[in-house]
């Protein structure tokens, strides 16, 4: 199929990208490898595709004492390379290279991958867990939310009209962190059917744990220390918060909780 008829705009900046699209019918797009699709199976169908791809500040990379703020054009393939510098002991980078294809890295990006908001994608997930903030802007001007905020539920976020994403602000970890991320898909570069992040970083008091992959808004444990210690309780966090109906998803989860806590003693340590 072919997308059905829409209007483009290249806007220059952001005020210009922002009166565009305060028209509920207008779509923001970046990369497009989720937009893409969708436009040709005329599941979206919006009469203005706004390209915020080239703005300035969508492209930023700021350094700051306790974080980097990366631009929201900051595409998958720059965090793998290591084109762009990381806060953390490498994690963004093997976050990065376990996202779909290197053909969508090239182009997807991370401003995207949360507006979008695929329970199953690994960047709203991922980014939850490592504690980032999403920096939006619009009419009403400019405010920040942390990922487990912005993400409602499955493809639904807290953008008001109008409203883009600038960046995203991801913490800066200390040496010593640890990082753990498990996904089951049926096979390399499918969408998950479930998964786990853990951080755990005791020199800033941060041991953190999220269940992505699953029908609403994914599961954060701010105070993970109990379940990282006994993984076994991984069944009781599940039952506990109502991720425990299908059988054979429950066991699925259950595995990538106790493989992501397993992954800080191994791959998880600092480069």
């Amino acid at each position: 199929m072919k997308p059905a008829p829409f209007d483009y705009l290249r806007p220059t900046d952001l005020a210009e990208a922002s009166a565009a699209l305060a028209d509920g019918n207008a779509k923001p797009v970046s990369g497009g490898q989720s937009l893409g699709p969708m436009l040709n199976l005329r599941l979206a169908r919006p009469s203005l595709l706004v390209d915020v791809a080239k703005l300035p500040e969508a492209r930023r990379v700021e350094e700051q004492a306790d974080g980097i703020l990366y631009g929201a054009a900051i595409t998958h393939a720059e965090f793998e390379d290591g084109a762009v510098p990381d806060p953390t002991p490498g994690f963004l980078a093997r976050i990065a290279h376990g996202i779909a294809y290197r053909a969508v890295r090239n182009r997807g990006t991370i401003g995207g991958s949360l507006a979008h908001a695929d329970p199953a994608a690994d960047w709203p997930t991922t980014l939850a867990a490592l504690g980032a903030v999403v920096h939006l802007a619009g009419p009403a001007g400019r405010r920040t939310l942390p990922v487990e905020d912005f993400i409602l539920g499955a493809f639904e976020t807290a953008l008001a009209g109008g409203e883009i994403i600038t960046g995203v602000f991801v913490p800066r970890a200390s040496s010593s962190a640890r990082f753990g991320y498990r996904k089951s898909c049926r096979k390399v570069g499918e969408f998950a059917e479930a998964m786990c992040a853990v951080l755990s970083d005791p020199a800033r008091g941060v041991h953190r744990l999220v269940i992505g992959a699953t029908e609403a808004r994914q599961l954060v444990n701010q105070d993970a220390s109990q379940l990282i210690q006994h993984p076994d309780i991984a069944d009781e966090v599940l039952r506990e918060a109502g991720l425990a109906g299908d059988p054979a998803t429950f066991r699925l989860r259950r595995a990538v909780i106790r493989q992501a806590i397993a992954a800080l003693e191994t791959e998880g340590l600092p480069a």
